[in-house]
């Protein structure tokens, strides 16, 4: 007991003093396990949170085609890649030969998202139709962005098709044409793919 303390203050002062240490100890502890935990997160796959309502063809091949678009505005080579077949045909809006193979297309892709930015691509009146393992999906897009520094905006009509390879849906033909440039717009469409 400290000198000049009563009995009773002294015997209040040990209870307090031993209640921080407790507190101290448990945040210790806490604080430790919370960062073991953050540490074991990165480490392990997200908890699964229920059951996934699989997709059928159909809505595999929207979200196909929606991936595809997102990769193709944002630049995202690896997602784009995940949705064409290696033997992918693609057939430009431009008058050039088609591309075949992944690999002919990718150096056109980029030098074209090179030219660009502040894309986006609107898709609307999508038609999908499933037969077997192969199918086909038509679109209209609506596209808008700085190409070359200007202001550019285009519409056209895209025709994929796709088969099922692996249980994944992939493209094998890209057919993207263009209508004439929208007015107050200059300069060439935009190509999209």
């Amino acid at each position: 007991m400290k000198e000049g303390m009563r009995p009773n203050a002294a015997h209040a002062f040990r209870r307090g003093l031993g209640l921080v240490l407790c507190v101290a100890v448990l945040f210790g502890t806490a604080g430790q396990a919370a960062a073991q935990q953050k540490k074991n997160k990165k480490d392990t796959p997200a908890p699964d949170n229920g059951p996934v309502v699989p997709m059928n063809d159909e809505q595999q091949i929207d979200y196909t085609i929606s991936t595809m678009l997102g990769a193709w505005q944002v630049g995202d080579i690896e997602k784009l890649r995940s949705c064409y077949a290696d033997d992918v045909a693609i057939v430009s809006a431009a008058y050039n030969p088609p591309a075949i193979g992944w690999n002919a297309y990718l150096p056109l892709y980029q030098q074209q998202r090179a030219r660009m930015q502040q894309v986006r691509m609107d898709r609307s009146n999508t038609l999908i139709k499933v037969n077997g393992t192969s199918a086909w999906a038509t679109y209209q897009w609506d596209f808008s962005g700085i190409v070359d520094g200007q202001q550019v905006g285009s519409q056209g009509h895209t025709t994929l098709v796709m088969e099922k390879r692996s249980g994944k849906w992939l493209i094998v033909l890209n057919h993207t044409s263009a209508t004439e440039t929208r007015p107050g717009n200059s300069g060439a469409p935009a190509q999209p793919h």
